[in-house]
């Protein structure tokens, strides 16, 4: 088993849904863990700026390797409730949970979409099978908010201090590494 922090508007973590799979593909379990970022951005996110250099130009050569489609949002949002709702549908309608995974990746890196927007979150949680009234009840109570202080906490125990992180066997790996290192990892731990 593997455990992955990651966080929705982090384009480290978009490109290591591909290193997941890898681990995946090589018959390791892995843990979808919320772990937000950035908690300083406010409410109605930030300007995102321009993403040119050499750690972009990487990024997006990645994602165009690993299948992914890339476009740069103009907003880089507070991703606190998108995280706990998908917490929530993890915990609790594990089923449903990859499908809506994906899409909030997709809502902020391929669609453009608002991750703060309920609106946005309910459509892609509802196109993935998840109850929207459980769900709308779990934010409201707090509970979903919750579970990702509880799954940042599990991180921060095992020296995650950022996004991605992987911990696989006793092993933390931070940030993304290229994908033939995830091959060599998934084969020695399969």
């Amino acid at each position: 088993m593997a455990l992955h922090w990651y966080d929705f508007l982090c384009p480290f973590c978009y490109v290591g849904q591909h290193r997941t799979a890898i681990l995946v593909r090589h018959g390791l379990r892995v843990v979808e863990l919320p772990f937000q970022a950035h908690p300083d951005i406010p409410p109605g996110g930030i300007p995102a700026g321009p993403r040119t250099g050499p750690m972009h130009a990487m990024l997006e050569r990645e994602a165009k390797e690993a299948g992914l489609p890339l476009h740069w949002p103009a907003r880089l949002p507070n991703t606190r409730r998108a995280l706990a709702a998908a917490e929530w549908g993890r915990r609790h309608q594990p089923r449903a949970f990859p499908q809506f995974h994906k899409k909030l990746f997709d809502a902020h890196f391929v669609l453009g979409e608002d991750l703060e927007d309920l609106v946005v979150i309910d459509r892609h949680a509802s196109a993935s099978g998840i109850d929207l009234a459980a769900l709308h009840a779990a934010l409201a109570d707090d509970s979903a908010d919750t579970a990702v202080m509880e799954a940042e906490m599990t991180g921060r125990k095992y020296g995650v201090h950022g996004t991605p992180a992987w911990l696989v066997g006793e092993r933390l790996i931070a940030g993304l590494r290229p994908a033939a290192e995830f091959e060599r990892l998934a084969e020695s731990e399969s």
